[in-house]
């Protein structure tokens, strides 16, 4: 994706996601789920949930050798907690070939929901970005300039030729 930017928009930053998603070899797959947490959940719930859930990852890790992911858009914690334990029991009877395609889809869902945030509200120059890094400020003596894209791949400053 990184050699293909700028994006003129945000649209056409999210089908470059996808299209790069839709193109996983399961190489690539592998490499992306060793890098990716497991799903965080909320604290809420009682103890037989969490307990169910837990059995439910170490049974799933076990048999696929991956951490679950799952892509949440609900905010309700038992919902969430719901969701997710009848995704991994659902997903526990699939086969590798079946559950790889589900995976690669819960990681687009992931990674289209990570760019939307961070177009959203981006780190500001010189603070810790999302991931807790620190982004790069502007190099001594520069001052930072309004810079537009021309809709041909060019980035041009305004007032210059």
């Amino acid at each position: 994706m990184s050699a293909h930017r700028p994006y003129p928009t945000v649209e056409a930053l999210l089908a470059a996601a996808d299209e790069a998603a839709y193109d996983l070899t399961s190489g690539d797959l592998a490499e992306a789920l060793a890098g990716e947490p497991a799903t965080a959940l909320p604290d809420r719930g009682n103890l037989a949930v969490h307990t169910a859930l837990r059995a439910a990852h170490a049974a799933y890790e076990s048999k696929f050798g991956h951490a679950f992911v799952i892509a949440l858009a609900e905010e309700d914690p038992a919902v969430v907690l719901d969701q997710t334990l009848e995704s991994l029991r659902t997903r526990l009877g699939h086969d590798e070939d079946e559950e790889s395609v589900v995976t690669a889809e819960q990681l687009r869902r992931i990674c289209r929901a990570r760019l939307l945030r961070l177009v959203a509200d981006p780190a500001p120059i010189g603070s810790p970005d999302r991931a807790g890094s620190i982004t790069p400020g502007l190099p001594r003596g520069t001052q930072p300039t309004s810079r537009r894209y021309d809709g041909r791949g060019r980035w041009t400053i305004p007032g210059r030729a």
